[in-house]
């Protein structure tokens, strides 16, 4: 029994070195969603990937000691572009769900941020069923805001669901929805924004935990992926405990966002 269960200790690590060989012989491709999501991520006019995120990603892959590409692809398509295999990596604040993961793997949670809902400071909002009754709600789609407000709100309030978090905060400037439902990072990036102050725009606060928002953001990958889920994991682990993590997470969010639980 002891013999069998060392052969199948150095079959495992053979399996996970290979696995580890192969990650650093390649390139991995991360995918980002080709819409802006300060300050999360934002692609400069020079074709660079700036913000929390990219910057996370290239941590990752020294920690890795692989090649990386950022390759964009639009939000709706990006968990089929991973199961066709033309990606191999979803670096992009997708919460983890337990719908999401009966398609995909995910690697430990890398941040962890609440829902929150901006409006005019003039306006009347209370984040509950009666206080949203009958509001025009404006979210990016195929979120767990969209996802929550579905539940919980598209039968007594207007939901709308936009393409883009830059659609749903320009109608919200523009007074075509009467608040919006955000990650509280992007929200509260939004409301630093010229735009949202020139039109009074202020943060009625956070709604309340629910299940729908999941157990956290981490990186998407394809269930067979058992090895590079396992370089990631460990990586993301390690970038945790670091100053480097703590350094990015007060440079763009000037609090940490890191997980409470691992």
């Amino acid at each position: 029994m002891k013999k069998n269960g060392l052969c199948g200790w150095l079959v495992g690590t053979a399996l996970l070195a290979s696995g580890m060989a192969s990650a650093q012989a390649q390139t991995l491709h991360f995918a980002l969603a080709a819409e802006p999501y300060p300050p999360f991520s934002v692609k400069q006019p020079d074709g660079k990937w700036t913000g929390f995120e990219p910057d996370l990603i290239q941590k990752v892959c020294a920690e890795l000691k692989a090649q990386c590409e950022i390759d964009e692809v639009a939000w709706d398509g990006i968990i089929p572009a991973l199961l066709s295999k033309k990606i191999d990596v979803i670096f992009n604040s997708m919460s983890i769900t337990e719908e999401r993961e009966k398609q995909i793997a995910f690697s430990v949670p890398y941040y962890d941020t609440p829902v929150a809902v901006a409006a005019p400071a003039a306006s009347e909002i209370k984040i509950s069923p009666e206080g949203l009754k009958g509001k025009v709600i404006g979210v990016q789609t195929s979120t767990v805001s969209s996802s929550y407000l579905k539940k919980y709100y598209e039968k007594i309030a207007d939901v709308r669901y936009y393409d883009t978090q830059d659609s749903v905060n320009a109608d919200l400037v523009a007074g075509r929805i009467d608040l919006m439902m955000a990650d509280g990072v992007a929200v509260k990036a939004f409301l630093d924004s010229p735009d949202a102050k020139a039109a009074g725009i202020v943060s009625k606060g956070e709604v309340p935990y629910d299940p729908v928002f999941g157990r956290g953001v981490g990186a998407g990958l394809r269930k067979e992926d058992t090895a590079l889920k396992a370089q990631i994991d460990d990586a993301i682990g390690k970038l945790l405990a670091s100053d480097d993590y703590k350094q990015l997470s007060n440079k763009y969010f000037g609090l940490s966002v890191a997980p409470k639980q691992q």
